[in-house]
């Protein structure tokens, strides 16, 4: 398939959850979402709070030393995770109009400053350097998982959309990045096979492939965010290091 330009697929994603948002009160806010410990209000909070860096990142306003996690955040944490808990526990509490409309501001100029940026400068963010494109693309998976999570709090399903191509394609690329934060060695090379929601194929390959996955994007995505087990999907693995790529596949830093 001929991909859309991935700053336009986070602009469609920060869309799809807009609509989610729009409908939801204080009471909506504090439902249980499907991301563990966090209610819808916690995620959205999250959201904006890591779009902000982003925004940083790329504009260069990230403060030296700070391993890609700051602006202003009053914790000592040696992770992403940990930053993620400890910037949402810090900011908890806040009422639910003012993290949604942080968000709809952070969300919006994200995209802004993502279109103005050259897409091959490399930023820093979280670990280390990565280029804007990519930075792009993690917030675009990212804002997909959460989007899910808050429409779960409701008793929706997670959106399938073309913007998945550039999902998949992040879990597949940063395989070797997912094992190596194991504590594993990269596995042989990898291909995916994978339905789109169309049902179009989309094939993932260097073209000297010894791991195979074939299956659903939809559900390797949710694989890769973490929101479905693989023994839960009907993803098919074959290969001497394709069950360990399910088990360590991932869309997040």
């Amino acid at each position: 398939m001929t991909a859309v330009d991935v700053t336009d697929a986070l602009a469609d994603q920060h869309a799809e959850l807009a609509r989610l948002l729009v409908a939801i009160d204080d009471e909506g806010a504090q439902r249980t979402s499907r991301c563990e410990g966090w209610t819808v209000a916690d995620v959205v909070l999250h959201l904006a709070q890591s779009d902000e860096l982003a925004i940083a990142s790329i504009t260069g306003e990230v403060p030296e030393n700070s391993g890609g996690m700051s602006l202003g955040i009053d914790v000592n944490v040696t992770s992403t995770d940990e930053w993620a808990e400890a910037s949402v526990a810090q900011q908890r509490g806040t009422p639910w109009p003012v993290i949604r409309e942080r968000w709809e501001r952070s969300a919006a100029r994200l995209v802004d400053v993502a279109r103005r940026a050259d897409p091959h400068e490399r930023v820093t963010w979280v670990v280390g350097k990565l280029s804007v494109r990519s930075l792009v693309t993690t917030r675009l998976a990212e804002g997909w998982i959460h989007a899910g999570d808050v429409a779960h709090a409701f008793g929706r399903a997670p959106e399938a959309s073309d913007r998945l191509w550039h999902i998949a394609r992040l879990a597949w690329r940063t395989l070797p990045y997912a094992f190596a934060s194991s504590g594993r060695d990269a596995p042989a090379p990898v291909a995916f096979e994978l339905r789109g929601p169309g049902g179009e194929p989309w094939v993932f390959t260097d073209g000297n492939a010894e791991n195979l996955i074939n299956g659903d994007a939809l559900e390797l995505c949710l694989v890769a965010a973490r929101r479905v087990e693989p023994a839960a999907t009907s993803l098919q693995a074959t290969g001497p290091d394709a069950a360990a790529v399910l088990d360590l596949v991932r869309t997040y830093a």
